[in-house]
């Protein structure tokens, strides 16, 4: 991705003790966007209003999309990119006022009405009574949600040339025992690996590279037809069905307005 690279600057760890609730945080960028490995000094929980960004955590990125945000821990250091357009939101909780979802990163579905109590407590004019009752309600209903667009990368020599090559081009359609017979080791050496490194089979951490990539694809504007082809997939209904799948979504959800 080509654009711009912007550097977060380190921030004070006695921040942590701030007094604020919830503060929130919101901007769209002009450009393709990426920001330097950081950390924050309080929790985050790291969404879009409109538009796609990838939040990445050592060797796992994750896709942040306008329905699925992702709670980034206090301290967890993470680098990051929003694709051009991208209206993208991050809302802070202080730790001093406020228990954490989660010590480690995990998704989280923005409902409808996750949506307007975050979007309410922007309203600089809120009294002091409601911004207190909002910021109750949203700590109430924030929950880790079962599903997340994650893509766990391997980094093993053996693995390595295969996430490559399919993160480079998710149309890539070799098969495991094609890369196996292209890297001299067997297909169970393969399999075995892939569970190993990322928890889950070849064929299904190659579904989740295509998501992700087709969910960037999406939300800058590309024809669901033009997208499943790009990323692999015989027919725009194959890959709907592929997607929903992996995101619990149609890709219609995701192009950009």
């Amino acid at each position: 991705m080509s654009g711009e690279t912007r550097t977060v600057a380190a921030q004070d760890a006695a921040a942590a003790g701030a007094p604020f609730v919830i503060h929130g945080y919101e901007e769209t960028v002009a450009h393709d966007t990426r920001w330097n490995a950081h950390a924050h000094p309080w929790d985050e929980l790291l969404w879009n209003g409109r538009g796609a960004s990838v939040a990445v955590v050592g060797a796992r990125a994750w896709t942040i999309t306008p329905t699925l945000g992702l709670w980034m821990p206090a301290d967890t250091v993470h680098s990051g990119s929003a694709v051009a357009g991208t209206w993208f939101r991050a809302t802070f909780f202080g730790r001093a006022t406020t228990p954490s979802l989660s010590d480690v990163p995990v998704a989280v579905e923005i409902t409808p009405l996750l949506r307007l109590l975050l979007e309410r407590l922007g309203d600089t004019s809120l009294a002091p009574g409601s911004r207190a009752a909002t910021e109750a309600m949203v700590l109430d209903v924030l929950t880790p949600s079962p599903r997340e667009l994650l893509v766990h990368v391997p980094t093993s020599p053996l693995l390595r040339p295969i996430a490559d090559a399919v993160r480079r081009n998710p149309g890539d359609g070799r098969t495991l025992s094609r890369w196996a017979a292209e890297l001299g080791v067997s297909a169970r050496t393969l399999t075995r690996a892939f569970n190993a490194e990322t928890g889950t089979s070849f064929a299904r951490w190659v579904a989740g590279v295509r998501a992700q990539h087709a969910v960037e694809l999406l939300s800058r504007g590309w024809a669901v037809e033009i997208v499943a082809e790009e990323v692999g997939y015989r027919s725009a209904s194959a890959f709907g069905a592929a997607f929903r799948r992996t995101t619990g979504l149609t890709p219609g959800a995701f192009r950009h307005r």
